[in-house]
């Protein structure tokens, strides 16, 4: 994911300051642009020679190429990857339209669209 997506989160943080200012209990809305701020630097696709892995806020899950078979467009355009063991994994920072480029990385794994 660009960094770009942080100017958002700055705009978000500068609008929370004032309800965070209110009161001692309000504090807690600082916690938004945090979580947003983390998601943003967090989340995202590598994709390397050993297969593609998957990076989410708290998590992340490596597929080998050997474990891959296939990838499912969802609703919204969002992609799954599809493993030999019948399981999905959501792709959160891509869609339908970053198909062509994920096949030029996958070094031919996965087949160019047309």
């Amino acid at each position: 994911m660009s960094r770009t997506a942080l100017l958002p989160v700055v705009l978000l943080l500068v609008c929370v300051i004032p309800f965070a200012a209110a009161s001692p209990w309000t504090l807690v809305i600082l916690v938004l642009p945090l979580l947003a701020a983390a998601y943003v630097l967090r989340a995202g696709v590598d994709v390397t020679d050993e297969g593609i892995t998957v990076r989410q806020v708290l998590a992340s899950r490596t597929v080998p190429w050997d474990e891959l078979a296939g990838i499912r467009i969802g609703d919204r355009r969002r992609l799954w990857l599809v493993t030999t063991a019948g399981t999905e994994i959501a792709v959160p920072v891509l869609r339908v339209g970053d198909l062509p480029r994920l096949a030029e990385l996958s070094g031919g794994r996965i087949p160019a669209t047309q």
